[in-house]
């Protein structure tokens, strides 16, 4: 929708001021087909044409004003409920399969995560959502805030980043171990069957400690605060988090695996 408005918006002032479409394209530097797709909102209007067009209608900043409107989002829609949520929240827990999670990611991590996403990000969108990882971090400086991650080893050895990278993510992530408010436990593949092979989940302690459950798929999350659903993932947690090597345990196999690299 706010293509759709910039564009449409771009249109009226361009020809209120019996500016053509091919005017506009020429000093824009841009193809008549690229203004016309912007004009209709099939493609996001460029920073750099909004300006353009908003000198040569003399839309006096009305029309540069909309380029804060159309920058990308930093997080996908379907996570903002969760993102309040986690905020808000006293106690955060959670087991993560197959990446290390968002809160311990380097950027070298979170940037080859979402360089690799599929369909294709563009460049703007990438560099506000690694923005967005990284200052979302802020959380675990909240010391009265409780942090739980359990941390499949299939996600500590996850190569999507060079071996340096890879030893650098570790090290950080045994950084983290050392808050007072974080504990990092390992899930051994040895383990065999756990509660967590049946997917990735994070617990949510409200400040009023009542729970929620957040769960995220392919093209979707879900928050929820079915008590039924929620004791479910709770029951599972518990036994997630007695399978699972001790933080002390999980510290030296990390260790060990930064070691190797």
């Amino acid at each position: 929708m706010a293509w759709r408005y910039a564009g449409d918006q771009m249109k009226r002032w361009r020809e209120a001021a019996g500016i053509s479409r091919q005017a506009l394209a020429d000093e824009a530097g841009y193809g008549y087909d690229a203004i016309k797709g912007m004009e209709r909102g099939v493609r996001k209007a460029q920073a750099h044409v909004l300006r353009i067009a908003d000198e040569m209608s003399g839309a006096q900043g009305k029309l540069a004003a909309a380029v804060e409107f159309l920058r990308p989002e930093p997080f996908p829609s379907y996570s903002h409920d969760f993102m309040h949520a986690e905020s808000e929240a006293v106690a955060v827990s959670s087991y993560q399969a197959e990446f290390i999670p968002g809160l311990l990611q380097t950027e070298d991590v979170a940037r080859s995560l979402l360089t690799e996403h599929c369909p294709p990000l563009d460049d703007e969108t990438i560099e506000e959502r690694v923005g967005g990882r990284l200052e979302r971090q802020a959380l675990l400086d909240k010391q009265t805030k409780a942090f739980s991650f359990v941390i499949a080893e299939a996600a500590l050895r996850n190569p999507v980043v060079g071996n340096q990278a890879r030893q650098r993510q570790l090290l950080h992530v045994l950084e983290g171990a050392k808050r007072r408010n974080v504990t990092i436990q390992v899930m051994l593949e040895a383990a065999g069957y756990h509660p967590g092979l049946l997917g990735p989940f994070v617990l949510l302690e409200t400040s009023e400690h009542e729970y929620l459950g957040y769960e995220e798929g392919q093209t979707t999350g879900v928050l929820y605060s079915d008590p039924g659903k929620v004791s479910i993932l709770r029951q599972r947690h518990e036994m997630i988090l007695r399978q699972a090597l001790s933080p002390e345990e999980s510290a030296r196999f990390i260790s060990k695996l930064a070691e190797e690299l």
